[in-house]
């Protein structure tokens, strides 16, 4: 079984998001919530509350236990671009692309995994 949670439009860019959810994949789940505690970063923060959102989806809505899950993916998407413009020198304009993130953190059930194999 599969359960996921989704986070929505972080102003963090994807590529800054995509460094530390490559840490967390093919681990447990509360292997990953501990290892996302150490990481001084934002995109850390922001990707352990979406994490703990999904361990809780699982024991909540589905009644599985979190020290059998296990995080299958964590996909960090391109959400919309805020387009802003810097002023310079001369009168002159550079744009600024703010970008944004959805955060996808997919759980399995590692009990069921290992049966299936």
């Amino acid at each position: 079984m599969e359960v996921q949670a989704l986070t929505k439009f972080v102003r963090i860019s994807p590529k800054k998001m995509r460094e530390v959810a490559r840490e967390i994949q093919g681990r447990s789940a509360t292997e990953s919530l501990d290892l996302l505690r150490f990481i001084p970063r934002k995109s850390a923060r922001l990707i352990r509350k979406t994490l703990a959102s999904a361990v809780a989806n699982a024991e909540n809505n589905h009644s599985l236990p979190s020290r059998n899950l296990v995080v299958k993916a964590a996909l960090i998407e391109e959400g919309p671009i805020i387009k802003r413009f810097q002023p310079v020198s001369r009168g002159s304009a550079h744009p600024i692309a703010k970008r944004t993130s959805h955060v996808r953190i997919v759980l399995a059930d590692g009990a069921s995994t290992k049966a299936d194999k």
